[in-house]
């Protein structure tokens, strides 16, 4: 009887240090709350390796459509705000609904400039942000509804396609930070003149000096710090016009359709549709590349809720004036050197990006980057974007002989209007629209090839290599 009771009696002493240590430890990196220490200079990080994307697609749209200072001012403004409530969605979520609950950022992407701008140029000004801003609404609502059911597509969608699409979107983008460099205005008297073109010069040297002799936090923000030090030079030769700042208010919220009521246009519709298959190739690509470097695989309803948010954030966004929201793969790139997988650090980040949506006079300070700074560093960041696509295409295995076949016709295709812009002019004005973009010609080109060599009469490929090309 003596025995028994020894053995309860040594339980209670060695069980409470055990427990306690699971107690530590049961906590997920992904669900860690961290000190203040550790969790602002993690979410500055992701805030710097972020606001140059963020940023971007207004000011180029704002630009393409004609529109002053004070009205780009409150395109950046929208699109500081919807990426802030987009990204907090995503990381906090609504348990069962939305929000892939991962160090998941949301914004608007690049992806959609080139097509947006086909549209712009096909509308009168007045109609310009409508029909894009219809097209935008409809092409949310086309991702809600297809969300669920994509697992099934990616099949269409390896990296011989997202390859080629992300690469001509490096690629198609280029002549705008060129014409940036040249000083913006192509009806300026002194567009192209040099000290334009010397001080975008400027800017890619400081953007390349601290990429090779930079530490740490520094270098990963030198395309902010070549934008800093390029206005800074600007300032003594009256590059800089600051006056804009005086105009623009410090708090306001967007207004709901300040740039017009959406018009839906069939043939815009359709372009930015192809390109939000694309977009959602590309979350689904990030949630499970993020799913594996935290160590929690992203299953198939983490995806649909993933792209559930993408496709509302791209629903509601227009009403305030956004784009289409979608992975910043960048941001997958800081989870995985920093190793802070904590959900909260993006959380805060996009909390950051929210308020400084809600101060327009913070975007007034972005829209005032003279226009040559910004060429210089539009070169680095739409290069960027090309390579990313070429490292994609890496994958792909163009040893074989039909997947070469399949990329060079692809790209030929998303070259064109690049090459030839005039190529289309004699198509009907809906087939303007969507050949009219290289990267909605690419991609219609890339998808009817991988049917017609991978698909049509063979056996189906595993949606798998869609889902590792990130």
């Amino acid at each position: 009887m003596a025995q028994p009771a020894k053995g309860p009696a040594t339980a209670p002493c060695s069980t409470p240090p055990v427990h306690t240590e699971d107690a530590v430890t049961s906590v997920h990196p992904v669900d860690e709350k961290l000190h203040l220490s550790r969790l602002v200079p993690a979410a500055l990080q992701h805030i710097a390796a972020m606001y140059a994307g963020v940023v971007t697609p207004p000011l180029i749209i704002g630009q393409a459509c004609g529109l002053d200072i004070a009205a780009r001012t409150r395109l950046i403004a929208a699109s500081l705000l919807i990426a802030g409530i987009a990204t907090v969605l995503q990381t906090i979520g609504v348990k069962g609904l939305v929000g892939n609950r991962l160090p998941f950022v949301n914004a608007a992407s690049s992806a959609g400039i080139a097509p947006i701008l086909a549209i712009a140029e096909t509308n009168d000004k007045g109609h310009q942000l409508p029909a894009i801003y219809g097209a935008v609404m409809v092409a949310g609502a086309f991702c809600l509804a297809l969300g669920p059911f994509f697992g099934r597509l990616l099949r269409f969608f390896p990296p011989l396609v997202t390859g080629v699409v992300i690469t001509l979107i490096g690629v198609t983008l280029m002549p705008v930070p060129v014409g940036w460099a040249q000083g913006g205005d192509k009806t300026a008297a002194d567009f192209g003149a040099m000290r334009h073109l010397a001080l975008a010069g400027f800017t890619l040297a400081v953007i390349l000096l601290i990429q090779r002799f930079g530490k740490g936090f520094v270098k990963q923000i030198a395309l902010l710090f070549g934008l800093l030090i390029g206005t800074l030079a600007a300032i003594p030769f009256g590059m800089a016009d600051f006056s804009g700042l005086k105009s623009a208010p410090v708090a306001a919220l967007p207004t709901p359709f300040a740039f017009g009521a959406p018009e839906f246009q069939p043939a815009a519709i359709l372009s930015l549709c192809i390109v939000m298959l694309v977009l959602m190739t590309e979350s689904s690509a990030g949630m499970l590349a993020l799913g594996e470097i935290c160590d929690r695989r992203a299953d198939g309803r983490t995806i649909t809720h993933g792209l559930r948010t993408d496709g509302l954030a791209t629903l509601f966004g227009p009403v305030f004036g956004g784009f289409p929201t979608s992975a910043f793969a960048q941001n997958v790139g800081v989870v995985s050197l920093t190793r802070v997988r904590s959900r909260y650090v993006v959380a805060v980040a996009g909390a950051v990006l929210l308020v400084l949506g809600a101060f327009p006079v913070l975007g007034a300070v972005v829209s005032l980057v003279p226009m040559p700074v910004l060429g210089g560093a539009g070169i680095v960041l739409f290069g960027s974007i090309a390579v990313s696509g070429i490292r994609t295409l890496s994958e792909a295995g163009l040893d074989d002989s039909s997947n070469i076949i399949l990329v060079a016709v692809a790209l030929g295709a998303g070259i064109i209007p690049l090459a030839a812009p005039t190529f289309y002019a004699d198509f009907p004005a809906w087939a303007q629209t969507v050949l009219g973009s290289g990267i909605s010609a690419g991609a219609l080109v890339a998808v009817l090839l991988n049917l017609f060599f991978h698909h049509l009469g063979t056996r189906s490929r595993q949606p798998a290599p869609a889902l590792k090309s990130s």
